[in-house]
């Protein structure tokens, strides 16, 4: 079985919601048959990816949050509930504090229980969550697609 990590920019205000549809249509479509999806529980690209996957594919799917899903942003929280019918299982890392350490275990954690790791990051962050995960994912010589939002 194919698994996969999925990160990304939580600003995706700046496309419509069709955008983004086409975008894992072309990019997460050719690997979903059979595989499993690990997603951060976030707002913007996991939520997104969460929603997309859930509804238009038969793919496991995982979500996994730094802290507990009560401390994630409400749009994730109701992303989550929406699509309780169709994930496989959530992990709670339970950080005591969210911050950037946090995160970067959670996207670590990902990359580590994955086989590659596709990212959405926005074009004009050269640095963050996304890009520590993308290349994470490249110094444990594992794949990554990079498709920019």
């Amino acid at each position: 079985m194919r698994t996969v990590a999925i990160t990304g920019t939580r600003e995706t205000g700046h496309r419509s919601l069709d955008d983004y549809a086409s975008l894992f249509e072309a990019y997460l479509r050719p690997f979903a048959t059979g595989a499993h999806f690990y997603m951060g529980g976030a707002k913007g690209i996991d939520s997104l990816t969460l929603l997309w996957l859930a509804g238009n594919t038969g793919a496991r799917l995982t979500v996994v949050t730094p802290g507990t899903v009560t401390q994630q942003p409400a749009d994730a929280r109701q992303a989550i509930a929406r699509t309780r019918d169709r994930i496989k299982e959530i992990v709670e890392l339970g950080a005591a504090e969210l911050g950037t350490h946090a995160y970067h275990a959670r996207n670590r954690w990902m990359v580590d229980h994955a086989s590659m790791t596709i990212g959405f990051p926005h074009a004009d962050e050269p640095t963050g969550g996304t890009w520590q995960t993308l290349n994470y994912t490249a110094e444990q010589g594992k794949p990554r697609l990079i498709v920019p939002v």
